[in-house]
């Protein structure tokens, strides 16, 4: 444990930061997933709402610093991609 009193802080608000972090991690990895399952199960139009959803939360994540903004973007483009290819 720090002995400092600014590194005490540093730690609790670390701890508070990646708590959020994998809040909107998660909801980003909830959001892919959920569409993915709509995708296999050929359901085209609640995949297109879904995917609106998704790409929130890719933004999100993206504009947090969670992933990489060029990640966010081709993740969008490959799901994207998937559901324009649904009869």
């Amino acid at each position: 444990m720090p002995t400092i009193k600014s590194a005490k802080k540093r730690l609790k608000t670390t701890a508070r930061q990646k708590q959020e972090n994998q809040k909107r991690k998660n909801e980003m990895k909830d959001a892919v997933n959920k569409l993915k399952d709509l995708i296999d199960e050929g359901k085209k139009e609640e995949a297109e709402e879904q995917l609106a959803l998704t790409y929130k939360a890719l933004d999100k994540a993206a504009k947090h610093n969670i992933i990489h903004e060029n990640k966010a973007a081709r993740r969008k483009s490959f799901l994207a991609k998937k559901v324009d290819e649904l009869e």
